[in-house]
């Protein structure tokens, strides 16, 4: 979502009365590729671009190819097969062993269906979305081209702005399924005159939110690096013994009697180093639904806080035990707060994703399934 919040920025920026623009987007990944479905890339006119589609080998071609889309006006689906032991296919030699098919549009401005228009209202939203982009069609239907994407509201809505009503069930009845599981991917519909038409259906989840409490000098990093990653980040403290910075870096900074917003996109770290502090905010989250909270300190710190819980007849269950992260973080050696930052967060990414934070190396599978 990072990446999007960029090209959205930069698109803003732009002055259609003496700049074209175009978006190059992945829609199909078959096999091995550093960028999944979803990844993007504004491109200039001017020959500048924003966000990417892969490791870096992609981008020049894909720049020539959006450069010739807008001059032409006209979208074109891309595919790129670095599994070709061809030495002229773009992508060859990488060792990336897949296909990828990128979707070029120009980006017209007075186009409600251009594809930024439809996807920035969706950026900051607290619950998945989706949207789906047409990438083809057999004949030509009116009221719709290659290209066009229609933001998915709610079934009602999306019934009313898509135009073929043949397909609109279907559709809505895979949107739905992708936002269940929570994945993007492409699907053909036959209509009944055996016009096919190709679609893109993606799923944006929202951004992780973390909430840290403390104010010591270790929550600086864990701010730094969360940002970076592109999340939502408030941290619970006294303002009054925080640095300048924090204010500048975090998205709030709230006062230590704070509830804040806690969704299912939530993680919440306690890093006060004050075992009361702790012991209090801790006996607060297990009342609401986050699902991740993570502790500082030994396990043994924990266990004390969980024989005081049983004196003062406060119920723990197995699922509580499974929210609560103590020892916090990945076995990385971690030692300086930095470190310590970097074995948090990408404990927190595991657990969204619902993956071990093993090795790749003994993952035994794609990484990508």
């Amino acid at each position: 979502m990072k990446e999007l919040k960029t090209i959205i920025e930069e698109y803003n920026k732009i002055d259609f009365s003496k700049n074209k623009a175009a978006l190059a987007t992945v829609v199909r990944v078959e096999g091995s590729s550093y960028r999944r479905t979803g990844a993007r890339m504004l491109v200039m006119e001017s020959g500048e671009w924003i966000g990417g589609i892969s490791g870096g080998c992609l981008e020049g071609d894909a720049l020539k190819k959006a450069r010739l889309t807008m001059s032409q006006n006209k979208p074109t689906l891309i595919t790129y097969d670095t599994s070709d032991d061809d030495p002229y296919q773009i992508g060859v030699g990488l060792g990336c062993n897949g296909i990828i098919d990128v979707l070029i549009t120009p980006l017209n401005p007075e186009n409600p269906n251009n594809a930024i228009l439809q996807v920035k209202d969706l950026v900051g939203k607290r619950t998945p979305n989706a949207a789906i982009t047409v990438l083809g069609l057999k004949r030509p239907i009116t009221n719709l081209q290659m290209g066009d994407v229609f933001r998915y509201d709610s079934d009602e809505k999306f019934g009313e702005v898509f135009p073929i009503n043949e397909i609109k069930s279907q559709i809505i009845d895979d949107l739905n399924l992708c936002l269940k599981t929570g994945r993007s991917l492409p699907k053909n519909y036959i209509l009944e005159d055996g016009n096919e038409v190709k679609i893109f259906i993606e799923v944006l989840l929202p951004d992780i939110h973390l909430v840290l409490y403390g104010t010591n000098y270790d929550i600086y990093p864990m701010v730094r690096i969360a940002k970076e990653l592109g999340w939502k980040v408030s941290v619970i403290c006294n303002p009054q013994k925080v640095h300048s910075s924090l204010f500048q870096t975090a998205d709030e900074v709230l006062p230590k009697d704070a509830n804040p917003v806690i969704d299912t996109y939530t993680a919440v770290v306690l890093m006060s180093h004050d075992y009361e502090n702790d012991y209090l905010n801790l006996l607060k989250l297990l009342k609401t639904e986050v699902s991740y909270i993570g502790m500082l300190g030994p396990a043994k710190r924990n266990k004390k806080m969980y024989d005081r819980m049983a004196e003062e007849g406060v119920s723990i269950s197995e699922d509580d035990l499974k929210r609560i992260h103590n020892p916090i973080g990945l076995d990385i050696g971690a030692t300086t707060p930095e470190e310590i930052a970097v074995s948090i967060a990408a404990e927190i990414r595991s657990h969204f994703a619902g993956r071990a934070g093993t090795s790749l190396k003994f993952r035994g599978k794609p990484i990508h399934e």
